[in-house]
């Protein structure tokens, strides 16, 4: 199998398994409640692009 077929098997493999995931009523964003855990996960993202912007900016 050549790169690019691999990795669109492994793209649509990802988005078929989060069809999957159980919780209860009033998750997701438009869901009536949080849990500490979902903050931190967002605080996360924005630490993480916040430091590959930071270190991809070069030597400028």
């Amino acid at each position: 199998m050549n790169k690019v077929m691999t990795r669109r098997l492994l793209a649509t493999s990802l988005a078929l398994a989060s069809s999957f995931a159980q919780a209860h009523d009033g998750h997701s964003l438009s869901g009536s409640h949080w849990h500490a855990t979902d903050s931190l996960g967002f605080i996360s993202l924005a630490i993480a692009a916040a430091v590959a912007l930071w270190l991809s900016r070069g030597g400028k």
